[in-house]
């Protein structure tokens, strides 16, 4: 096995790797759309040929042992968004909503009055997912976060929201407003 060369001669091998910082992240973005995350891997990678410098065969190019490693971080990379991806769908799936009626869109009168009492956060989150039935991902572009922060958003919004039904709705809004009784539903 050959040695990377720490030395800061121009011919050592981490030297090489540097000269080519601009292929390798032109690479890394023919890859991946997003901006910022090819630098982060390409940085990420740097560190992995350094702490993986023993595995550079005599036989083999420096430059092409390390394309190896931009691949395989490349490749682990979408494995992480995929599995993140999956986590995320199961959560929003897995999520209980306690102030919906069945079926969709026929809400306890009170809903309507309560949302505009929650924080501007909140409020927008269930008025454009729950009520509008826009989708979780569609918000999160909209209001320029992860879908992951506007699910964990309309969890905490749904979960403030049903804890006022019930201050206002007492046993109705337990029973998820299925047979409304409470007071405004008359009016």
């Amino acid at each position: 096995m050959k040695k990377l060369q720490l030395a800061a001669s121009p011919s050592s091998d981490v030297e090489v790797l540097v000269q080519h910082y601009a292929r390798f992240l032109r690479f890394l973005r023919s890859q991946i759309s997003d901006s910022a995350t090819p630098e982060d891997i390409l940085h990420s990678a740097y560190l992995k040929a350094l702490e993986h410098e023993n595995e550079l065969r005599v036989d083999e190019s420096i430059v092409s042992w390390f394309y190896r490693i931009l691949r395989n971080s490349v490749i682990d990379h979408y494995r992480r968004n995929a599995a993140r991806s999956s986590a995320h769908d199961r959560y929003i799936s897995e999520l209980p909503v306690s102030y919906e009626t069945e079926p969709r869109g026929h809400a306890c009168a009170c809903v309507s009055d309560l949302v505009g009492e929650l924080k501007s956060e909140y409020r927008a989150v269930i008025e454009q997912i729950d009520l509008r039935e826009e989708p979780v991902k569609q918000f999160a572009k909209e209001k320029h976060i992860t879908a992951n922060n506007a699910s964990v958003r309309l969890h905490r919004a749904r979960k403030a929201l049903a804890e006022k039904l019930t201050q206002v709705c007492g046993v109705c809004a337990e029973h998820k407003c299925l047979d409304c009784t409470c007071r405004r539903a008359a009016l």
